[in-house]
């Protein structure tokens, strides 16, 4: 996993935020959001139970397993830019994670994933049937909570989770006619860039703040996450090691058309490596170890690779230029320095 928060982040680091790169400079926001964070924890487990034993066990699955909380804190930090200690903050948070927790129960039925988080995922020890079930939990959990904070919150949540269908039938129908960079960033956007701002919206909304400091937070929320996304495809190649969390190369061994494939099979440069790389690119996924070993090193040093590096700089800009209508504060800040880890952390 990636490097992460500075400051005094011990609280943090036990809450799974070391891995996200947010930097705090103030120590007594930093406290205010750790301890927020952890009543949104406690409140995460409370709210997965059920009285029927194996389904509370298989809901606590992946709250158990961790994560990075990245939808909760962004809850949080909004929040800052009004009163975070509003009643409605912590509960806002605890919809958006078990609203997150239970489309990753069904990505990973749709993928066979046979891991999540570093544990055999719930589709693999209950099987497939269980694990969309208790996906389907989790979502009424998240709207019964969501209906004690107004019926603006539950259209919101529900018109979040329709952006997110809508993304995972476009990636699964595929491009059809559209541009395929562009398909794939219009699914990015739906799929991870909607929840992301609904949480900052969220935040920003239960905290009391200004209607357009709320606009810049759910701006600066899609924004951001499209480019966290994009800077975890660049990992997957660029980095030597396990930096983005998984194997460096496994989107190109299991046929994942990321950005920078997008890009290199658009290409139209006539040298030799170029050519050889879409050669490789265009049958599929590469499974042989030493073609997938060639592609690797070819896609690290192809123009395809410089040119998802600034798309994934402009969109980091493009967050922090959203962030403009927001005062100067240190939760303010704790945001632009995630642009600047996102656009630093691929090279």
């Amino acid at each position: 996993m990636v490097e992460g928060v500075g400051g005094t982040a011990g609280g943090m680091a036990g809450l799974g935020l070391d891995t996200i790169g947010l930097e705090f400079a103030d120590a007594r926001l930093e406290a205010s959001v750790a301890g927020v964070l952890a009543t949104v924890e406690d409140e995460l487990r409370a709210n997965v139970a059920s009285a029927d034993p194996m389904v509370g066990e298989a809901a606590r699955h992946l709250v158990d397993a961790g994560g990075k909380r990245f939808r909760p804190l962004l809850v949080v930090l909004g929040a800052q830019f009004g009163d975070p200690t509003a009643a409605h903050v912590v509960p806002a948070a605890v919809v958006m994670e078990l609203t997150h927790l239970a489309t990753l129960y069904h990505d990973d039925v749709m993928d066979e994933a046979p891991v999540r988080r570093g544990a055999q995922s719930a589709n693999s020890r209950w099987g497939n049937s269980v694990a969309i079930l208790v996906g389907d939990y989790l979502f009424a959990r998240a709207a019964d909570i969501a209906a004690d904070l107004g019926t603006e919150a539950v259209r919101l949540q529900a018109r979040t989770f329709a952006r997110l269908v809508h993304g995972q039938i476009a990636e699964t129908v595929g491009p059809r006619d559209a541009d395929p960079v562009g398909h794939y960033l219009s699914v990015i956007a739906e799929k991870t860039g909607s929840l992301i701002a609904t949480s900052a919206r969220f935040g920003g909304m239960f905290g009391g703040a200004q209607p357009a400091q709320i606009e810049a937070l759910a701006g600066y929320g899609e924004t951001i996450g499209v480019a966290f996304q994009l800077s975890d495809d660049l990992l997957d190649i660029a980095s030597e090691s396990v930096q983005s969390g998984k194997t460096p190369g496994t989107d190109l061994r299991e046929g994942v058309p990321t950005l920078p494939v997008l890009y290199a099979l658009a290409a139209d440069d006539g040298d030799a490596a170029s050519v050889r790389l879409r050669e490789i690119l265009s049958a599929g996924p590469v499974t042989d170890d030493a073609l997938h070993t060639e592609a690797l090193g070819l896609l690290r040093e192809s123009p395809a690779l410089k040119r998802a590096r600034e798309t994934v700089r402009s969109y980091a800009e493009e967050a922090r230029s959203r962030l403009a209508p927001l005062p100067d504060t240190p939760s303010r800040q704790a945001l632009e320095s995630l642009c600047d880890f996102i656009a630093d952390r691929t090279g």
